[in-house]
């Protein structure tokens, strides 16, 4: 991964072969980002998207390999027990096969490039779990 800071915002460049959470992940520990919003195109060879379950509470995921093109991919970047936290959702296609899938980015091995855009926001806000819902939620910190 390269990436250049402009302000407070910081343009990656992910290479083929890299994970795209844990070269945000490593972004933001070098960095000490704590807290922003993240956006991004590319490529992606194999990738794990899922959908929470309401009724098991518990992430349903599905991989998919082969050739796709990054569509989308937004989400913001959190902190939960002092480590990087990102709520990520990708779709990925190939108009070729006519396909595409979209969901919770669980993770997503770059094929060509990925280029992602991330703005640090200052503050900090937490991830903590409700079991009433079953997910981390914000939880705002002083």
């Amino acid at each position: 991964m390269e990436y250049r800071k402009f302000d407070n915002t910081y343009f990656l460049r992910i290479q083929r072969g890299e994970e795209i959470l844990a070269s945000l992940a490593a972004l933001c520990e070098t960095e000490q980002i704590t807290l922003g919003t993240i956006t991004g195109i590319g490529a992606v060879g194999e990738v794990t998207l899922g959908v929470f379950d309401r009724q098991q509470f518990a992430y349903q995921s599905q991989t998919y390999t082969g050739d796709f093109e990054i569509a989308s991919c937004t989400g913001t970047v959190t902190t939960m027990e002092g480590k990087p936290y990102f709520h990520l959702h990708m779709v990925v296609g190939n108009p070729t096969l006519d396909v595409c899938h979209g969901g919770h980015l669980n993770r997503g091995v770059i094929s060509l490039t990925g280029e992602f855009v991330l703005t640090a926001l200052s503050g900090r806000v937490e991830r903590k779990y409700s079991p009433e819902v079953g997910l981390n939620l914000f939880e705002f910190v002083d």
